[in-house]
């Protein structure tokens, strides 16, 4: 049995708010479980140095964990003078998720950044912020279509994420810290709408797996991010 009493394919209560900042052209607040991440889409009339004159637009993400996220007080990176390097390896593959699915020459020399800050953290917390960048980033991308700056939409399909995991030998989706702390194994998941991997990351804690158990645990986090791409057009379509 899971710490949670969840079943190996269960997800956590998920929950995905929209509209939660009346300044940022996208924003939503992500909850999975106890995991709660603010994530926010800005729109800027400008872009990167390397792409100047291209006329394609870019999609980047910045990340971060408020101090009292967790157990304890985490002085915040500012104050430290430089971001960790889990800050950066999380924040880039965010970036690289969102462009997976982004028509970067369909809305022209445009630069959207979407800031993901944790408000607390139950593990899981860079799945839970692709999953609710994504949703972020479509609202930025409405704004401009309402406006008539753009045409459609510039994107190709919907994105998410989740984590998988080897539990007392078990293969289970949606690991909290409880499960992440223990687990044998870890893995996240990001997948597109239409099944595509956009990418995995599984490492071993303690002793080797099969790729039998990864192959189950894929299989796990093929039917989540199903399940979560449902949400992410409901909440959408409601908005």
């Amino acid at each position: 049995m899971r710490p949670s009493g969840r079943t190996p394919d269960a997800l956590r209560p998920v929950s995905l708010e929209i509209g939660v900042n009346k300044y940022a052209e996208g924003s939503c607040m992500v909850r999975f479980g106890d995991t709660h991440v603010l994530c926010t889409a800005s729109l800027e009339d400008r872009v990167p140095p390397f792409l100047r004159n291209s006329g394609r637009g870019w999609v980047t993400a910045e990340y971060g964990m408020l101090p009292r996220s967790t157990g304890t007080r985490t002085d915040r990176e500012a104050a430290r003078g430089k971001q960790s390097g889990r800050t950066q390896e999380i924040q880039r593959l965010i970036g690289r998720s969102l462009r997976a699915v982004t028509d970067l020459e369909g809305f022209g020399e445009r630069q959207v950044k979407v800031d993901c800050d944790v408000i607390q953290a139950d593990g899981g917390t860079r799945t839970a912020s692709i999953t609710g960048a994504y949703v972020a980033l479509h609202q930025s991308f409405d704004t401009l279509v309402r406006d008539g700056m753009i045409a459609k939409l510039p994107l190709v399909d919907q994105v998410a994420a989740i984590s998988c995991g080897l539990f007392e030998g078990v293969p289970v989706v949606d690991l909290d810290y409880a499960e992440d702390s223990n687990a044998l194994a870890d893995a996240n998941f990001v997948l597109t709408g239409r099944g595509g991997i956009v990418e995995v990351q599984a490492t071993a804690e303690h002793f080797s797996f099969s790729t039998d158990a990864l192959s189950a645990m894929l299989e796990l986090a093929q039917g989540a991010i199903a399940e979560l791409c449902a949400m992410q057009r409901a909440v959408l379509a409601a908005g």
